[in-house]
Protein backbone atom coordinates (compact mmCIF):
# COMPACT_ATOMS: atom_id res chain seq x y z
CA UNK A 1 0.00 0.00 0.00
CA UNK A 2 1.24 3.44 -0.82
CA UNK A 3 0.85 6.31 1.63
CA UNK A 4 1.37 9.84 0.42
CA UNK A 5 1.43 12.90 2.61
CA UNK A 6 1.06 16.49 1.68
CA UNK A 7 0.63 19.71 3.54
CA UNK A 8 -1.83 22.43 2.75
CA UNK A 9 -1.00 25.92 3.84
CA UNK A 10 -3.35 28.85 3.67
CA UNK A 11 -2.08 32.36 4.09
CA UNK A 12 -1.99 33.18 7.78
CA UNK A 13 -3.24 29.72 8.86
CA UNK A 14 -1.21 26.92 10.33
CA UNK A 15 -0.29 23.99 8.12
CA UNK A 16 -2.68 21.02 7.95
CA UNK A 17 -1.36 17.49 7.45
CA UNK A 18 -3.44 15.24 5.18
CA UNK A 19 -2.89 11.56 4.36
CA UNK A 20 -4.37 9.42 1.62
CA UNK A 21 -4.10 5.70 1.00
CA UNK A 22 -4.11 4.38 -2.55
CA UNK A 23 -5.79 1.05 -3.15
CA UNK A 24 -5.62 -0.97 -6.35
CA UNK A 25 -6.79 -4.37 -7.46
CA UNK A 26 -6.44 -6.52 -10.57
CA UNK A 27 -8.30 -9.39 -12.08
CA UNK A 28 -7.84 -11.71 -15.02
CA UNK A 29 -10.23 -11.12 -17.90
CA UNK A 30 -11.53 -14.68 -18.32
CA UNK A 31 -15.06 -15.95 -19.01
CA UNK A 32 -15.01 -18.18 -15.93
CA UNK A 33 -13.95 -17.40 -12.39
CA UNK A 34 -12.17 -20.68 -11.69
CA UNK A 35 -9.71 -22.94 -13.46
CA UNK A 36 -11.47 -25.94 -15.00
CA UNK A 37 -8.64 -28.25 -13.91
CA UNK A 38 -7.77 -27.32 -10.30
CA UNK A 39 -11.02 -25.42 -9.55
CA UNK A 40 -9.05 -22.63 -7.85
CA UNK A 41 -10.08 -19.03 -8.50
CA UNK A 42 -8.24 -17.20 -11.27
CA UNK A 43 -7.70 -14.28 -8.90
CA UNK A 44 -5.77 -16.71 -6.72
CA UNK A 45 -3.24 -19.17 -8.02
CA UNK A 46 -2.87 -22.84 -8.87
CA UNK A 47 -2.00 -25.37 -6.14
CA UNK A 48 1.67 -25.33 -7.22
CA UNK A 49 2.14 -21.58 -6.67
CA UNK A 50 2.24 -19.48 -3.54
CA UNK A 51 1.31 -16.08 -4.97
CA UNK A 52 -1.04 -15.09 -7.79
CA UNK A 53 -0.01 -12.84 -10.63
CA UNK A 54 2.74 -13.00 -13.23
CA UNK A 55 4.21 -16.23 -11.84
CA UNK A 56 0.90 -18.04 -12.31
CA UNK A 57 -0.61 -16.61 -15.51
CA UNK A 58 -3.69 -17.72 -17.36
CA UNK A 59 -3.41 -19.43 -20.72
CA UNK A 60 -6.22 -19.51 -23.27
CA UNK A 61 -6.85 -22.27 -25.75
CA UNK A 62 -8.12 -21.85 -29.30
CA UNK A 63 -11.52 -22.85 -27.87
CA UNK A 64 -11.38 -19.76 -25.56
CA UNK A 65 -11.23 -21.77 -22.34
CA UNK A 66 -8.70 -20.41 -19.84
CA UNK A 67 -6.58 -22.34 -17.35
CA UNK A 68 -3.66 -21.66 -15.06
CA UNK A 69 -0.46 -22.18 -17.05
CA UNK A 70 0.81 -24.88 -14.70
CA UNK A 71 -2.50 -26.75 -14.72
CA UNK A 72 -2.84 -26.95 -18.50
CA UNK A 73 0.83 -27.90 -18.95
CA UNK A 74 0.39 -30.82 -16.53
CA UNK A 75 -2.84 -31.78 -18.32
CA UNK A 76 -1.27 -31.71 -21.77
CA UNK A 77 1.84 -33.62 -20.63
CA UNK A 78 -0.28 -36.30 -18.94
CA UNK A 79 -2.17 -37.13 -22.14
CA UNK A 80 -0.89 -40.22 -23.95
CA UNK A 81 -2.24 -39.15 -27.33
CA UNK A 82 -3.28 -35.76 -28.67
CA UNK A 83 -4.32 -33.52 -25.78
CA UNK A 84 -7.87 -32.21 -25.60
CA UNK A 85 -9.39 -29.28 -23.75
CA UNK A 86 -10.61 -30.51 -20.35
CA UNK A 87 -13.79 -28.45 -20.74
CA UNK A 88 -15.02 -29.00 -24.30
CA UNK A 89 -12.82 -31.94 -25.42
CA UNK A 90 -11.68 -30.13 -28.59
CA UNK A 91 -8.11 -30.77 -29.65
CA UNK A 92 -5.98 -28.56 -27.42
CA UNK A 93 -4.18 -25.71 -29.12
CA UNK A 94 -2.76 -22.67 -27.39
CA UNK A 95 -4.48 -19.50 -28.56
CA UNK A 96 -2.03 -17.52 -30.62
Amino acid sequence: MSISRYWLTRSGDESKNFEWHAVASWTWNAQDETCGICRMAFDGCCPDCKLPGDDCPLIWGACNHAFHLHCILKWVNAQTSQAHCPMCRREWQFKG
